[in-house]
C-alpha cells in the first residue's frame, strides 16, 4: 500500500495491482480500470463545473485573504491567552479551537479548489464574456 502527503494530510492508495496474472488479463484490466477512472473524472467534472462554475485568480484571491484572516485569529487568541500567564479556561480553548477549525477548513477548501483546477474538473481563467 502506497501513501501521498499532502500539505498535512496523508492519503492512502489501496488500489489492487495484481502481478500474478498474464500479461494479456494485465491489460484487459488496467483498461477497464482506466473506464472506471474516466467516469469518476466526467462524474467530478460534470459535477464541480456546475456547483462552482468557472474560477479565476480573483476567487483564489479572496479564499487567501479569508483563509489569513482566519489563521491570525487563531494565532491571536493564542498569543492573547498566554499572556495572562495562567492556564486557559474551557471557554478560552473552547473559542481557540473553533479558530483553529475555521483556519483549518478554510485550508483544506483552498487544497481541494486547487486540484479542482490542477485534473480539470473546473475551468479556470478570465469570465467568458457572451
Amino acid at each position: 500500500m502506497s501513501s501521498t502527503v499532502t500539505s498535512s494530510t496523508r492519503r492512502f492508495s489501496d488500489h489492487f495491482e495484481p502481478q500474478d496474472i498474464d500479461p494479456q488479463e494485465q491489460r484487459r484490466l488496467r483498461g477497464h480500470l482506466e473506464q472506471i477512472d474516466y467516469t469518476a473524472f466526467i462524474s467530478n467534472r460534470e459535477i464541480m463545473a456546475q456547483a462552482l462554475g468557472r474560477l479565476d485568480a480573483g476567487h483564489f484571491q479572496k479564499l487567501a485573504v479569508t483563509t489569513a484572516q482566519a489563521r491570525a485569529r487563531w494565532a491571536a487568541m493564542a498569543l492573547a491567552i498566554s499572556q495572562s500567564g495562567r492556564a486557559p479556561d474551557a471557554a478560552e480553548v473552547e473559542k481557540l479551537a473553533a479558530l483553529r477549525l475555521a483556519y483549518d477548513e478554510l485550508s483544506a477548501a483552498y487544497e481541494a479548489l486547487r486540484r479542482m483546477v490542477e485534473r480539470g474538473y473546473v475551468a479556470y481563467g478570465p469570465a467568458v464574456s457572451s
